[in-house]
């Protein structure tokens, strides 16, 4: 049965997209039909990660959210777009969709002004889920909480809270955390992201799971190495011995173990 999967931080900055990239991939590896949507309408980013840019996306998910075209057609094949990037070519064959958002100015501030119609946009997650036959449908969410994000969240199967180990991020995760369970959020995650080496992995992990009473299914380390790709690739394809990439495979093998 298809699973709607929203990946989401109460503060931009966690890494979310990120690791909503990787996981889609890593999902897509295993032979899952995925498709991953860049619902952080505000700043979309997901279409770099994937090799994308301005020119090479068609259509978005702000002209279907205007009623434009159907969402069908703004879903797009990432192995029809393979490059010749290391990790990009790996998804030549395989089921992953990506619904991008807009880069563009105006058509950023006209959402933003006008807003749009989150019934829609539900409505649209199911209609991909049937058309598309997904094993999984990954939200990159807009962060923080606004009446979009909270009505996406409320019709999620599986949610992952990113954070990372920061004062700011522990508050405000336990805010959304009691927010998510008032929503009644059949599975929720967390995923602690850019742990400084001095700490301990494990230590971190039970901390979180004790403070919050969520399972945290993966540690993420603060890693150059990730750095230094800069969204140019997805970095668990590139460099799949890794210990950034090992957790992000044991992350993506605790969401299908979930279903």
């Amino acid at each position: 049965m298809s699973q709607v999967i929203a990946i989401h931080s109460f503060r931009g900055g966690t890494g979310k997209s990120n690791l909503s990239a990787n996981l889609a991939a890593q999902l897509a590896i295993q032979g899952k039909r995925v498709a991953v949507m860049d619902t952080d309408i505000n700043s979309p980013g997901l279409h770099v990660l994937f090799g994308l840019n301005e020119d090479s996306v068609k259509f978005t998910l702000n002209q279907h959210l205007r009623g434009e075209i159907p969402i069908e057609q703004v879903a797009l094949r990432i192995g029809e777009q393979a490059s010749a990037n290391t990790g990009l070519r790996q998804l030549a064959d395989k089921h992953l969709w990506l619904v991008p958002s807009s880069i563009n100015t105006q058509e950023i501030t006209f959402i933003l002004r006008a807003g749009y119609d989150v019934d829609r946009l539900n409505q649209s997650l199911q209609t991909l889920q049937t058309s598309l036959k997904l094993d999984y449908l990954i939200l990159d969410t807009h962060p923080g909480l606004n009446e979009e994000t909270l009505l996406s969240i409320a019709i999620t199967d599986i949610l992952l809270l990113v954070m990372r180990p920061d004062q700011q991020d522990f508050q405000g995760t336990m805010v959304t955390t009691k927010i998510a369970r008032t929503l009644e959020v059949p599975n929720l995650f967390l995923v602690v992201n850019k742990l400084l080496a001095r700490y301990d992995a494990q230590q971190m992990a039970d901390d979180v799971q004790g403070l919050y009473q969520a399972p945290a299914i993966g540690v993420l380390p603060l890693s150059e190495d990730v750095a230094d790709l800069g969204s140019a690739d997805i970095f668990s394809l590139v460099y799949p011995d890794h210990q950034w990439s090992q957790i992000i495979k044991q992350i993506a093998d605790h969401v299908a173990a979930t279903s």
